[in-house]
């Protein structure tokens, strides 16, 4: 990212875009899918919609999901829930991205259960034959924070990462059964490469900047399994 021109125009910025869509589209399988993490700013919040349209030239939009960093709920405001005793504030002031889930058709099979939550009512698991072994979709907004880090420079110097489950769960929506290889064009600090491990999915990813090349490099050297 510290080799990105963010002063370049817009005209230039979606060029780009157009441009790197078409590659991925060549290399993506038929029932692949793409997944595009992009936020907006108060002061430029259309990008992400912009961004978007150059893709549909190229792909279909399935499905819109909603990145949740952070989240402040008031206890009056959340029901009875006798595990949340008073107010909640978990994250930062930046709260919302996009994940767009672009596909060559807009009907790809996905597995939605692999990344379900469990009913709130639980009458609900008996009254749908669908409801097995007490999951439902998750929906479209995803609540993942990030980690807590003591020195930003040090722990997250890349300034557009995500979390590792973030990777994680698009891998999983997707069907992780079905993956043979997952890949990042946009490799940064690594992020997605962890998700692939983790999953035991193989991977390519590419990245431009040296210093964050060398630092996911590092990480994917350090990666341990989850269970250890």
């Amino acid at each position: 990212y510290s080799k990105y021109d963010d002063s370049i125009s817009r005209q230039t910025y979606l060029a780009w875009i157009a441009e790197w869509a078409k590659a991925v589209k060549r290399v993506l399988h038929d029932d692949g899918s793409l997944f595009l993490n992009v936020g907006g700013k108060p002061t430029d919040p259309h990008v992400p919609f912009r961004v978007l349209q150059v893709l549909e030239q190229e792909f279909v939009l399935q499905n819109t999901i909603h990145w949740i960093k952070a989240i402040s709920i008031d206890k009056e405001n959340v029901g009875n829930y006798p595990n949340i005793v008073g107010d909640v504030s978990v994250g930062h002031n930046d709260q919302h991205e996009y994940i767009f889930h672009l596909t060559k058709r807009g009907d790809v099979k996905l597995d939605r259960l692999a990344i379900g939550v469990p009913y709130q009512d639980k009458s609900n698991v008996t009254r749908w034959a669908s409801a097995k072994n007490d999951l439902r979709c998750r929906g479209n907004t995803w609540f993942i924070p990030y980690e807590t880090i003591q020195n930003r420079a040090a722990e997250r110097p890349h300034p557009a990462t995500f979390p590792v489950q973030l990777a994680e769960m698009c891998i999983r929506l997707h069907g992780s059964a079905r993956v043979e290889l997952v890949l990042d064009p946009f490799l940064g600090l690594g992020q997605t490469a962890l998700a692939a491990l983790n999953l035991e999915k193989n991977f390519v990813g590419f990245e431009i900047d040296r210093a964050y090349f060398g630092e996911a490099v590092k990480r994917v050297r350090a990666w341990q399994p989850k269970n250890l």
